[in-house]
């Protein structure tokens, strides 16, 4: 009997653990630990930052879940991963053995890197159901008395998506409330252009969205470092494409949401051999640390170089269809070891998104992820701001049933579909 233990109870933790009782022996016992009892999707964050979802609505408590499974579960944080004695100490001094371990925990939000940033300073986040819900109470202060919102993501932040959907719904909510007109908006990002996301663009990303923010009344700094953020102003260098200053701004605000930089969170940071200088895991082409080699992982805490060198550091998103496919490689990878076998599956880094803007949305496919591409695919319309309703009930009825299966890979399907019939 081999001890398999998943460290993270998010969108690959979850995943991972259904798919990883489907591959292991019967006699291998399985337990996921998570600083959390409940799952939460983060993808819909943003929409209870306006209270167009309740922290009820896209919550379920892990246990019943996982125990239907015959998975053991550990709603204990971990202080400290000892990968040279194989096993994981928590946060209430309990320490857990394991035979392999798979590290999915996602990232730690890095607002200390700007003074000022985040909930405990100046600026609201989408990035936890916490800082949602937190960004909701401010946001119904907000529109009792509107002004200025400057929105978006901070040097060397990796996930942008999530900005551009805040942006949009913010500006929909506005419009709903008949307020629009009072609010200023501007979008402050890393990325040398609009519609960059990490990726280097994908197929017209960069004109749809620059006409969208034009269409909305949505002015932009690219090439943007945010340096301090002061109650109600954010200071911000702008600099050319060769890293030199162009301008300095002062944004005056009265509601601020803008994305962190991410890095490994503590209880793997600094172990060498194991993480990068960010504290992200490294993985060989097999989802598996090159130094332990029976430590795996999935999902935003993996180690990838970004995609080109920007003016201001851009992070590369590693998105649901990517993670998908971490889960389901190292699933079998850990089967095969377990059979004593080498592992073979490699994980298909392919990019699926939808981005919901409030009452319409864009969505792009890139296969692969990182450039140069087989299919280099963006497209908008109100369609993706129904598929990604869809997509969130579907996801979570399938989490509570215990079973993902391969749900990006349908999308990408129906996506391509939709792309044919519109050509």
């Amino acid at each position: 009997m081999a001890h398999i233990v998943i460290l993270g109870a998010g969108i690959g933790g979850m995943p991972m653990a259904f798919e990883m009782r489907e591959s292991a022996r019967p006699e291998d016992r399985i337990t996921v630990i998570s600083n959390a009892p409940n799952f939460h999707f983060v993808p819909s964050n943003p929409w209870v930052a306006v209270n167009w979802r309740t922290r009820g609505d896209i919550e379920l408590a892990i246990e019943p879940i996982l125990r239907k499974k015959n998975i053991d579960f550990i709603p204990v944080a971990a202080k400290r991963v000892h990968p040279g004695e194989n096993r994981i100490e928590l946060d209430d001094g309990q320490s857990v053995a394991y035979d392999y371990l798979v590290i999915a925990t996602g990232p730690k939000l890095a607002f200390d890197e700007v003074e000022g940033l985040g909930p405990k300073g100046h600026t609201q986040s989408v990035c936890t159901v916490d800082h949602a819900v937190t960004s909701n109470d401010s946001w119904q202060a907000f529109v009792k008395d509107p002004g200025p919102i400057v929105v978006g993501a901070v040097q060397g932040a990796s996930c942008y998506g999530p900005a551009y959907e805040f942006a949009m719904i913010m500006e929909t909510d506005l419009r709903r409330r008949k307020l629009r007109t009072q609010v200023p908006i501007t979008f402050v990002t890393a990325e040398p252009y609009i519609g960059h996301l990490g990726l280097g663009g994908v197929g017209d990303s960069k004109g749809m969205i620059e006409s969208a923010f034009r269409d909305k009344h949505v002015k932009w700094i690219c090439n943007a470092k945010v340096t301090k953020v002061e109650a109600g102003k954010m200071f911000v260098t702008e600099v050319n494409e060769d890293g030199t200053e162009k301008k300095q701004h002062e944004l005056p605000f009265k509601y601020s949401m803008m994305l962190p930089a991410f890095k490994g969170v503590d209880a793997v940071f600094g172990i060498e051999g194991l993480t990068n200088p960010r504290g992200f895991i490294l993985i060989d082409p097999y989802q598996r640390n090159p130094t332990f080699k029976n430590i795996f992982s999935v999902g935003v805490c993996v180690a990838i170089p970004p995609v080109e060198a920007t003016p201001v550091p851009t992070g590369t998103p590693k998105t649901g269809y990517m993670i998908e496919s971490m889960v389901t490689a190292t699933a079998h990878n850990i089967r095969a070891l377990l059979d004593g076998k080498e592992p073979t599956e490699k994980a298909t880094w392919n990019a699926v998104c939808l981005a919901d803007f409030g009452d319409t949305g864009i969505a792009f496919v890139a296969l692969p992820q990182i450039p140069p591409r087989n299919v280099n695919w963006f497209s908008e319309g109100k369609w993706v701001h129904l598929a990604k309703i869809a997509f969130e009930k579907y996801f979570l009825r399938k989490i509570k049933k215990g079973n993902v299966g391969p749900f990006y890979e349908n999308l990408t399907l129906r996506a391509l579909g939709i792309a044919k019939l519109k050509e």
